[in-house]
């Protein structure tokens, strides 16, 4: 006997529909014309389009555009203009922040971080327009704001990383650079510089929202799935009149785990398992440098980790020494 597994969408609705009125204006318009997919509409909705950016959209992708143009030339200069290498080593290639020396200055030398300061800007404005964008289309649309503030929490974790710890820090030096390996290579130093970031209360809390919101989602996702043969997939309806769905869901997770959520607690749920998991992440980031200086040598103070007896004799650093070593 086949089961009923719904991991496709079975019913592709196809009705044109351009959305809600929207006020006259001169960046009202929506762009292009609705059409169908078949393959997007087995795991989605099967009309593409029309949509809408409006002056802040417009605006925030053209200043996204330069950062990524500024960010891609210079990778490309790095290489000596050749396409070639520029394909085969683009996951080594970086756009370095201003070396240390530079401290905060606004307008380094360009080729000494001035490009990375430019891109900053350019993609950081790009990403609070769309943020903006965002906010400004769900109270168009009477929504709730919920989207837009989930949004924050991960700007919040790129403003940490890129602006807010450098400028506590008194360096631009202390960013991120933009690259695939580089920013990686950044954060495996960033960890060995202070004591191991697995000691950080706040990066643990971070990883286990990231696992927890993972597993909310897939438990779920997976959960609707199972009961879409009752009608489950129509949330709505089971959350104001609770229906064979939703008593099935409930009974299943009281068996296996003796607790459910409920049909609308379980997207609060989710909402904020991950919205919290860059928020403790910029928390653990910011006070990274600024507050601790080794985070291993913190967790044994407070007996978050093991004291280890001494295999070698202690060194001290030579670079908190007095005067300059010849």
């Amino acid at each position: 006997m086949i089961e009923y597994q719904n991991i496709f969408t079975r019913v592709q609705v196809q009705g044109p529909h351009a959305g809600v009125p929207l006020p006259r204006g001169p960046w009202s318009a929506r762009a292009g014309r609705p059409y169908f997919s078949y393959l997007m509409g087995k795991i989605g909705d099967a009309q593409l389009g029309p949509i809408y950016l409006g002056g802040l959209g417009i605006a925030s992708l053209l200043c996204g555009f330069i950062a990524f143009e500024i960010i891609g030339l210079n990778m490309l200069a790095s290489v000596n203009w050749d396409p070639v290498q520029f394909v085969r080593q683009l996951p080594w290639l970086a756009l370095e922040p201003p070396p240390p020396a530079i401290g905060l200055a606004l307008f380094p030398p360009l080729n000494q971080g001035g490009w990375w300061l430019m891109a900053g800007f350019f993609m950081t404005s790009s990403v609070l327009l769309w943020w903006a964008r965002m906010y400004r289309r769900a109270r168009a649309l009477d929504l709730g704001t919920h989207v837009a503030w989930a949004f924050a929490a991960a700007i919040w974790l790129m403003l940490v990383l890129g602006f807010i710890r450098p400028i506590l820090m008194g360096s631009w030096g202390e960013a991120v650079p933009f690259g695939i390996f580089p920013h990686l290579d950044w954060t495996a130093a960033f960890s060995i510089r202070y004591g191991n970031l697995f000691y950080n209360p706040f990066h643990m809390l971070s990883i286990a929202f990231l696992y927890g919101a993972t597993l909310l989602f897939a438990m779920h996702g997976a959960t609707i799935l199972a009961v879409s043969r009752f009608g489950g997939e129509r949330e709505v309806e089971q959350i104001v009149d609770r229906g064979t769905a939703s008593e099935r869901a409930a009974l299943f997770w009281r068996w296996t785990m003796g607790f459910n959520a409920t049909m609308e607690s379980i997207h609060r749920w989710a909402w904020w398992f991950a919205v919290l998991c860059p928020l403790t992440g910029g928390i653990g980031i910011l006070l990274t440098g600024t507050v601790v200086d080794n985070w291993y040598l913190w967790a044994m103070k407070h007996g978050v980790a093991p004291h280890y007896p001494s295999a070698f004799p202690v060194t001290p650093d030579p670079a908190l020494l007095q005067g300059v070593l010849k």
